[in-house]
Parts: structure tokens; sequence; C-alpha cells
């Protein structure tokens, strides 16, 4: 059986009491508070493993606001930032989480020309302010997201009602999927780290969003693996080529390469299904001395990110490849390939009529007046699989994404955000907070 694209919304109206709660709080959204925020976030740089800085304006801004805040340190450099609200008791605990990293450094060093010729505006780590938006480093994904979360916790503590269950917002240092930079002597800061660590020191909350870009609700989200792909040859010297024996990796790896990226979109068709459809690429090449290309190489690597359906596993993943590189030498005589697994991270789900799922629809519907409609075939990978991994009920949801007024397909941005979109997905939030913490643990399923 296919796995659902749509869920039935478990109708539950708010009382008097709840209602006047989030309205109360949505009305004390403060667009300008939140703007403001986000540009201190965006011209605080924060790449994956180099956290501490943002970790601490953030908790200074969350203990401004009333709640009890922490500086969580994984080494010198790297720190997630939590905050907590304590309820009455006998209530449900809900986790309001994002990441805090940045995949890019805002550094041409680090990044020109792999970029572009030059580092664009929204990869810079100054706020662009606009009549209605913001552009800078990360500004949408994550920094928007943080901003909506403590908007909301603080427009909710506004109201001066009281949770019963209690409340954590928790920012995760490196949630981007990266090893390590050229330099870097750590093992791990990426991948998730700050999330995982979260959870090895006792973070158990009965429920979790993840804040993370596309403004609809999901249950489910893909997993991710990183492979690298060695192409054999000869190595040799170019002024004897026409003497020695020869077989260049280097050319044999534009073959396979040409044959992968053909071979991803048939993988992403076989594994379409429910909310996601896994998508593949070969996203670096590695081969030979660039400081004496007159040698050449007897190995060039290909480095590649396959991510896998809920429903499949990082060694199905691993076979598959395996497969269509066996084909691929099978057509191109002579030409030798290895595969290794550097990176396995399996996908997984939240069963759809789960509370937080549930209320994370009712919110949206709330706040837009609409029935909601999930996003389908989505290939993109948070720590909401490490969440779930542990057993914590986990719904996606975020901000209304940005594109360009091109007719020609957007192209890749995390550092453009309108304001008015943090509201409405601030108000979200409030919907959930309310909607989770004001009652038993009873009435949430537990």
């Amino acid at each position: 059986m296919s796995a659902p694209q749509s869920v039935e919304t478990t109708a539950l109206p708010l009382d008097a009491a709840r209602r006047e709660a989030v309205e109360r709080g949505a009305a004390s959204l403060d667009e300008r508070w939140m703007r403001d925020l986000l540009v201190r976030l965006v011209e605080t740089p924060s790449p994956f493993g180099e956290e501490r800085a943002i970790a601490d304006l953030l908790v200074e801004t969350m203990t401004d606001i009333g709640l009890d805040a922490e500086v969580q340190a994984l080494d010198a450099r790297s720190a997630n930032a939590i905050g907590r609200l304590k309820g009455t008791g006998g209530g449900p605990e809900l986790l309001l989480f994002a990441p805090l990293d940045s995949p890019f450094t805002g550094r041409a060093e680090d990044e020109v020309p792999w970029v572009g010729d030059s580092m664009p505006d929204h990869m810079i780590p100054r706020a662009i302010v606009g009549k209605d938006s913001v552009t800078g480093l990360s500004a949408d994904n994550p920094k928007a997201h943080i901003v909506s979360i403590i908007g909301a916790v603080r427009s909710f503590l506004s109201t001066g009602r009281e949770l019963r269950g209690n409340l954590t917002v928790a920012f995760g240092a490196g949630g981007a999927p990266a090893n390590p930079r050229p330099g870097d002597d750590r093992s791990d800061v990426g991948h998730g780290r700050g999330c995982r660590y979260m959870l090895d020191r006792g973070l158990r909350p009965d429920f979790a969003l993840i804040a993370k870009p596309g403004y609809a609700v999901a249950w489910e989200e893909v997993g991710l693996c990183w492979f690298r792909v060695r192409v054999r040859g000869v190595q040799t010297y170019v002024g004897r080529k026409h003497f020695l024996a020869y077989r260049n990796p280097i050319a044999d790896a534009a073959h396979v390469v040409t044959r992968l990226e053909a071979w991803f979109d048939e993988y992403a068709r076989s594994h379409t299904d429910g909310l996601v459809a896994p998508q593949g690429a070969v996203g670096a090449i590695q081969g030979g001395w660039t400081y004496k290309p007159s040698m050449v190489p007897a190995a060039c690597d290909l480095y590649v990110d396959m991510r896998i359906s809920p429903r499949t596993t990082p060694e199905a993943a691993r076979r598959e490849l395996d497969e269509a590189l066996a084909e691929i030498a099978a057509a191109h005589e002579g030409l030798e390939t290895s595969c290794e697994t550097l990176v396995g991270m399996p996908g997984f789900g939240t069963d759809p009529e789960n509370w937080i799922v549930q209320s994370a629809i009712r919110a949206y519907e709330d706040t837009e007046g609409r029935p909601h409609a999930p996003f389908l075939e989505t290939s993109g990978q948070t720590e909401a699989v490490i969440l779930r991994a542990a057993g914590i009920p986990t719904a996606r949801f975020g901000l209304p994404a940005v594109m360009t007024a091109s007719a020609e397909r957007p192209r890749h941005t995390m550092g453009t955000v309108e304001t008015a979109g943090m509201r409405r997905f601030a108000r979200c939030l409030i919907y959930m907070i309310v909607d989770t913490c004001t009652r038993s643990k009873a009435e949430v399923g537990l």
C-alpha cells in the first residue's frame, strides 16, 4: 500500500479561553521587533561548527522575554541555545526546534568560485532591509524560523496565560549536512550534531515541531546518504603518455557522472511515494594534484548525495547505487569503480493522525481560513529524522518560500524572507502552544 499523501483534519475547536489566548497572542506579534532581531541574527555569522556567538545572542534574547535559557556548549566554537517555560503540571512537553547554523560561511575565500564569481547578497552576513523583506546570509533558513519561534513565545507570554505542560525552545548547532571544513580537526560538526547532543543529555519532549522552510505541515521526510565513488585508472606522466600505459580516471569519471545524473532521475521516480521524491546528485569531485597537473592520477573520487525514502534503508540505497555503477562499467570497456558509504541517515515519519501533526494542521487552517494541503515530492532532510528516530512524534512546518518573479525555475537561496510570512507562521506557532500545552496529557493521547 502506498504511503498517505493527505490526511483528514481532526476537528477540535478551541474553547473561549484558548481562543482568547490565541487571538491576544497573535494581536501582540510585533513585526518590527521580529525584523530587528532577524537583522541581528543575519549579521551574526553562524556557519556550521561556529555557532557559539549566535547561541549567546539567542540565550540573552530568550532570557529577556522571560524564558529560563542556557547555552549548551558542544566545544569551544559550537553551542546550542535552549530556553524553557515550565508549566503548572500534568500536561505534555512541546519542543519548538530550529537549527542555528548556515551551510555557507559568508566568507568569499571559502565559497568563491563555487557559489559564483562573487558572493551574492543572500550569502553575505549583512542584512538588506526592504519595505517588507530582509535579505542576507540565511535570513530565511534558518534565522527567520528562529525569530518566528521566539516571537511567538514572546507574544504568548504577553497574554499571561499559564501552561499545564512544559514548553522548550531549542536551537541546535550543526544542522547542515556537512563534514568538517579543511583544517578543522573536529570529527563532527554537522548532520544534526546539536540535536543529537541535546537528546543524549536528556531532552525528551512528548511532541516536537521543527521549523524549516515550507508553509505546509509534513509528517515524513527523506533520509540522507553520502557515498564516495572511486574511479580507477593508471598513474602516469603526460610527457610520456604516448609510450606508457594510459587510463585517465578523470576522463572515465566524466562518463560516470553523466550516466549517474541520468540514473538519479530513474531512482527518484521509482522511490516517489507519500510526501517524498528522493533525489540524488554528484556534488563534488576530487582527482589529481592541482599543483602538478602534468601527473595523471590513478584515481578520481566522486562524492554522491542520495536522499532515501522513509520506506528504504541506507543499505538498500547502497545496493541500488552499486548496481547502477556495475551497469555503467559494463557499458564502458575497462571502466573500474568502487563505492564507500560515508554517511547513512535513514528517513522517518510520524503517524499523520498523531496529535502534533493534527495540531499543526489545525493551526494552519485556523490562520489561513482554508483546508490544509501538504507539499508533495519533497527531498529536504532535517533533524526531524533524528527526533523521530528517538521516538518523538514530530511535525515539520515553516515559512512561505520567497521565489523569484522570473518564469524560469527558481534558483536556490536561503537568504530572503518576507516579514509578513514570519508573522503568519508565528501565529500558527501560538495556536500550537495553546492547543497543546494548555491540555492534560490524556487530552493529547498520552
